[in-house]
Parts: structure tokens; sequence; C-alpha cells
């Protein structure tokens, strides 16, 4: 059988999922996609993604098959007995049990949304509970499933999937590593180090109340220190004295000093200096300067609000914690102040006193109070020097991407 992960309601994850598919967003120690593949034993699996995305995954990932999210339509890489998911899914026990024992032609709904479906057809009709209703080839079960519906969720969910992810990949009891003189960990059985990472003295590890992974190639530099459940991901380098608190995820080649919690970074991002960073997501190629904070509660103790682009207003999290989502290719000045809840979009380039907060659209330039749109061809000349530090060049998808998202923001659709 052949396992394919559709993305539906992407505007739900912007700005994360301006330029990745939902599937791809991180959140504990694997993806959504990843978790979903994994847990799901998929022996082959494809993507059906969103049409502007379609050229830098290929790009990318050119041996997946990525079929172009268009409901209904025949395509030549459609394999019959595919098992569609909704890579949304919140992967727990039963949710993962009733989807395995999905037969054909049966799908699972909760509300709105469809959990996932099996088929023997070409694509189905519709990706949404109603259209598979409403189609009358399917058994429809409705369940209560829960299904992630917007970055706040993922952000919430961050530390119990940490967990997740150590207990079903990463625990291993008869694991051992050494380390140098003068480096404390407690519950070393919670503890995963992976080959070439590297602790320096003066680190504590606590594991006491979770797990923590140190991935493959990360150095954890002297007297910082990581409670668990965290994760740091492969070349990501945790600067001295910095404090990493339970629920914080880092991605792959970041930079990370000050105080983090609750956080999730999704790769080559830097936060080096001193600053608290909490309840917040990431995105790729994000610098936030020295001293900059961000605020996760209200002085009032009510539920944060955030912009949410689906709705095209502010919506309810309903959790007294939430801090700043932040599109890739964003910079932040020093000893800047962001504001409870806030949203900043792509390729944003903020500096200054005035409060960061609400929404920023992406592409802007200069002070909260007043920023103007960012030039895209000094964007794009930045974004090229930030990927050639890495090693890493500015793809001719990538700028396509950039280019078509810039062109929507110059007519207010993002």
């Amino acid at each position: 059988m052949y396992l394919n992960l559709f993305d539906d309601h992407d505007a739900r994850f912007y700005p994360l999922t301006f330029s990745r598919s939902t599937g791809d967003l991180r959140c504990g120690i694997l993806k959504l996609r990843q978790r979903l593949s994994v847990f799901l034993n998929a022996e082959d699996d494809a993507a059906l993604i969103e049409p502007r995305l379609f050229d830098l995954y290929k790009e990318r990932h050119p041996d997946w098959m990525i079929p172009l999210h268009k409901p209904g339509v025949t395509d030549p890489t459609q394999l019959p007995n595919t098992l569609y998911v909704n890579t949304r899914v919140k992967v727990i026990d039963r949710t993962i049990e009733a989807i395995k024992a999905l037969m054909s032609g049966q799908a699972l709904v909760n509300g709105d949304d469809l959990i996932a479906l099996h088929s023997n057809q070409s694509i189905p009709k519709s990706f949404n509970a109603a259209g598979v209703k409403q189609d009358g080839s399917y058994h429809v079960i409705d369940t209560e499933y829960p299904i992630y519906h917007h970055l706040a969720d993922l952000i919430h969910d961050n530390k119990r999937l940490i967990e997740w992810d150590f207990q079903k990949v990463f625990n291993d009891k008869d694991s051992f590593f050494d380390t140098e003189l003068g480096v404390t960990i407690l519950n070393p059985y919670n503890v995963w180090l992976g080959e070439g990472a590297v602790l320096k003295p003066g680190v504590v590890i606590d594991a006491s109340d979770g797990p923590v992974v140190i991935d493959v190639g990360a150095c954890i530099m002297p007297n910082a220190v990581i409670v668990g459940p965290a994760y740091i991901g492969k070349k990501s380098i945790i600067k001295i004295g910095a404090k990493i608190y339970p629920g914080t995820s880092i991605g792959p080649v970041c930079k990370v000093g000050g105080e983090v919690e609750d956080s999730i970074f999704q790769g080559y991002s830097n936060k080096q200096h001193d600053g608290f960073l909490g309840h917040s997501f990431i995105g790729e190629w994000v610098n936030l300067g020295a001293d900059t904070n961000n605020s996760d509660l209200k002085n009032n103790y009510h539920p944060v609000k955030f912009y949410s682009y689906a709705d095209g207003d502010k919506i309810d999290s309903q959790s007294q914690f939430l801090g700043a989502m932040i599109g890739d290719h964003t910079k932040i000045g020093i000893n800047c102040s962001i504001n409870t809840g806030c949203v900043i979009g792509v390729g944003c380039n903020l500096y200054g006193s005035a409060l960061i907060s609400d929404h920023i659209p992406s592409f802007s330039w200069g002070t909260a109070d007043d920023p103007k749109p960012f030039r895209f061809d000094a964007f794009i000349q930045t974004a090229q020097i930030v990927k050639q530090r890495r090693g890493m060049a500015l793809s001719r998808s990538e700028l396509e991407l950039y280019n078509h998202l810039y062109i929507k923001e110059s007519n207010g659709k993002t």
C-alpha cells in the first residue's frame, strides 16, 4: 500500500507554509510528514502539495512522487491501493491505529476535516469531509481524532511530541556514551547523543522530567543548561551559558544562546546572544539580534489572540501562552521587543525601539511603527549572502517562489 500525505488549509499555518509544505513543519524531534511515514510503516510515499511549491519540491526531492494538489485529476504518478492522510493529523496511538485499520473505500473525518481516506481510485475529488461525503464513493466514519488548526497548536504540542518521538524512535536503553570531565547528565537513560555530538565542560543536561536528544554533530558550549524534553538538531550550536528549557526543538544548523522555552526553530536560524524567546515558532534563515526579547504572556493573563492569514483577522489561541511566529529570511535587530502573539511574515528586516506587535506583513523593512516595503532585489541579495555563508545557494525555484510571494504581498494578498 502506498501512503500519500496531503496538505489542506495551508494558509492557517502561514507565514511558515508560504515556503514549505505543512507536512514539513517541525514539531517534536521529527517533522509532521516524517512522523506519519514512520508510524504508518509506509513502503512508498508521495506528497500532495500546493501548486506554488511544486517546482521547489521537485528540485529538492527529485525522488519524491509529487502530484499537483488538484483533487479529482488523474495523475500519472497515481498508484492503486493508496492511503491518503492529512499532514495536519495529531499523532496519538488511537489515531494511528484507526488509520492503519482503514479498508479500501473508507474515510475518517472530524467535523469539516478529512483525516484519512483509503482508495483504489484516482486522486479523490475532494480533500474535505463535505466533499468526500457528497462524492458517495466512500463509507465515511465520523470521529473525534484531533487535528492541528494553526501554528499555535504545534507550539503547544511540541513538548509531548519530543517525548513521543524519543520513546518511539530514539530510546535505546543499551546506548552508552562518554562525556568530557565536568559535564553533568541527570538521568542518562533519557538522553540520546548522536555521532560527533560534543558536550563541553560545565554543560548540564537535565533529563529528569523529559528526554534530551543531541543530534549528530551538534555542539553544546561550556556552561549551557538543557532541560528536557528538548531536541538539538544536527550541527546546531548552543552558545556559552545558554538556558534551554523544556518544550524546545531546535532544527539543524542553528546557533542559539540566551533563554529559550517551549519554542521551535525550523532550522538554519540564529539567536546567538542573550534575550528571551518563549512559545514561538521560528522559520529558516531567521536572525534575532542581541538582547531581543519576546513576550509570551499577557499582563492580564487572558488568552492570547494572534493574526490568522486564513481568517484575515485575529483569532483566539485559547491559551495563556503564545509568543512569536516568524517567517523565513526575516531579520530582527538588536534590543527589539516582540509583543505577545506577534506574527511576522517572510523576508522582513525590522529594527528600532518600537514594539513589534500584531501582524507585520511579509517583505517589510524598518521600524515596527512605520515599516516600508522591502525592495525585492535587496531582499534577494541578502538571502543569497545568508545561504552562501552556509555553503548553499539560492536556487531558481526559490527565487521564483519568493517573487510570487512578493507580488502577492504587493497586491495585498498576503
